[in-house]
């Protein structure tokens, strides 16, 4: 079940707040926090219900653990926790990934055992590595396993985050708002939902057709071909991840629940290290929290904060994905800050239109490699686009369409530096008639898109 399909949003989340709200309403409290749990199981159950049970024992051994450390903050329990979280995504997500790897390297022929990735489960998994390390740290409550279940599996962003933290949502959870049905949060919500629904649906979803050819075709495109699909590459994913983000904080506040940003109009950056603060937010939190800083982060003077940095974002990659690509894309942007952080100790600043163009074209030719199928045709695509094999306008009219194609990606260039994000958008929001008429109008577009739901990108990882 997709947030951009007619099942969910006219049937499931119709369902989900009427039931929720008429129990509260009644003062069933728990019985409408456990109504929201039970429609996030069902919820994610839909996907696939044999990977069901798989959720289901991740919530009680985490919860166990978490209040078992909370007593002891032993170091060995909570190795042992973290040794059995990582086991298992390590199996389901990287299983196929090293025995393919260990054939290439050793000419072995270990058969694949095709393993299907569970949906969701390195978003669920950091979430509640989080909780243990916490709990372990003494810096969690006594939670009920009621409201640590919604916590982890609250269905706004069960399957592709935001990762979210006990100390910010559980306490949500107990406050008296929260069961009270807000007119105010209905339309503050709607409205961010039909945004995001729109980024999806009208924008990402449009560009698919113009960046599938160029990265089937990588080898033999030409030098503009290999650019548009390379921009337009980095707008899809950018629109379909944020897009599904606000979707995800429209549906909280929906249930009077604030879910935190995720992005901050991260193409506007004039540094890598700038748009570590605006891309993927919550998971740069989780990085620097839970890996850079326990690795020694920038205490230990600046040649081992520059390695941490590395390690750091190497392993970022590879949470992305099992491929050899997605460690390529984590190793550049580690090899960018640790650019970056060098040059800012000398102190020179570039001026601010340069500063912008270098960390552009820094980030789309990494988004080269997280988008290839192989390291091989990434770098096909590299070398098209910086020329080495020519610069041809052979074929730019058949593969993008020519000059329309070009206005749109000019377009989405101008508004992404130059716009407002949806945060800065919202935040003038007021509930008047012409608000009113626009969220319908942007709603009214977007659901007539609806004729062909595609998952947002951020499923697969």
């Amino acid at each position: 079940m997709l947030f951009n399909s007619y099942s969910f949003i006219f049937v499931f989340l119709p369902l989900t707040l009427l039931v929720f709200f008429t129990l509260t309403k009644k003062g069933l409290y728990k019985a409408g926090t456990a109504s929201l749990v039970v429609a996030s199981l069902v919820f994610y159950a839909y996907w696939d219900i044999r990977y069901l049970p798989l959720l289901l024992l991740s919530l009680v051994f985490n919860y166990s653990m978490g209040s078992l450390l909370e007593k002891t903050q032993s170091k060995g329990l909570l190795f042992f926790a973290l040794l059995v979280d990582l086991g298992l995504l390590g199996y389901f997500k990287y299983m196929d990934f090293f025995l393919r790897s260990w054939n290439a390297a050793f000419d072995t022929a270990i058969p694949l055992p095709g393993i299907v990735l569970p949906l969701g489960i390195s978003f669920f998994t950091f979430t509640q590595i989080a909780y243990i390390v916490d709990a372990y740290r003494g810096e969690t409550e006594n939670y009920s396993f009621l409201n640590y279940s919604l916590f982890v599996t609250f269905f706004p962003h069960l399957i592709a985050g935001p990762i979210l933290y006990h100390k910010d949502m559980i306490p949500q959870f107990k406050r008296a708002r929260h069961f009270v049905f807000s007119h105010k949060n209905f339309a503050f919500g709607l409205t961010v939902f039909a945004l995001g629904l729109f980024k999806k649906v009208v924008i990402a979803d449009s560009l698919i057709s113009w960046v599938k050819p160029v990265f089937e075709q990588a080898g033999s495109v030409g030098f503009f071909e290999a650019w548009s699909g390379a921009l337009a590459y980095t707008f899809q994913l950018y629109f379909d991840f944020s897009g599904y983000s606000e979707m995800a904080i429209g549906l909280g506040l929906l249930l009077n629940v604030r879910l935190p940003l995720n992005f901050d109009s991260p193409y506007k950056s004039l540094s890598i290290i700038e748009f570590w603060r605006r891309w993927h937010i919550t998971l740069s939190a989780f990085l620097k929290r839970y890996l850079y800083i326990p690795l020694g982060g920038n205490r230990y003077g600046q040649g081992k904060k520059l390695r941490n940095l590395l390690i750091t974002m190497l392993l970022g990659g590879l949470w992305h994905g099992a491929g050899w690509t997605y460690v390529i894309w984590g190793g550049l942007h580690g090899l960018y800050l640790v650019i970056n952080h060098t040059w800012q100790r000398f102190g020179v600043m570039l001026p601010k239109g340069l500063a912008w163009l270098f960390t552009f074209l820094a980030i789309v030719f990494a988004w080269v490699f997280f988008r290839a199928a192989t390291v091989q045709d990434a770098l096909a695509l590299v070398q098209t686009m910086l020329g080495f094999k020519g610069i041809h306008f052979a074929g730019l009219q058949q593969l993008v369409g020519g000059t329309t194609e070009v206005l749109v990606l000019m377009a989405l260039l101008l508004f992404v530096v130059t716009g407002p994000n949806v945060r800065e958008f919202v935040s003038r929001f007021r509930p008047t008639w012409q608000w009113a008429v626009l969220v319908s109008f942007v709603l009214v577009v977007s659901l007539l898109q609806l004729t062909e739901v595609t998952e947002f990108l951020y499923f697969q990882f």
